[in-house]
């Protein structure tokens, strides 16, 4: 037999679940303060150029190279390895 309903019981209202925090940005990864960052420029463009001459100067990936070139020296800055 179904229930009355009583007109003078409180409604409960369902709560929407809550929302999560956004997930922090991501961040690159922090330049070692205690490189000068003319120094930190030659050590990116001479592995530009080592990844260039890799691929035989292929025209159009420029960027490409200077990015992976950046992340490498960046790395191998913050583990301490790179020769001044």
């Amino acid at each position: 037999m179904p229930r009355a309903k009583n007109p003078e019981a409180p409604v409960a209202t369902k709560r929407a679940p809550r929302k999560r925090a956004a997930p922090p940005a991501e961040q690159s990864a922090p330049v070692p303060s205690f490189v000068d960052p003319q120094q930190r420029a030659g050590l990116i463009a001479r592995a530009a150029y080592f990844r260039a001459l890799e691929r035989g100067f292929a025209p159009g990936s420029d960027i490409e190279d200077w990015l992976a070139a950046e992340a490498e020296v960046d790395a191998e800055l913050l583990r301490g390895t790179t020769a001044s």
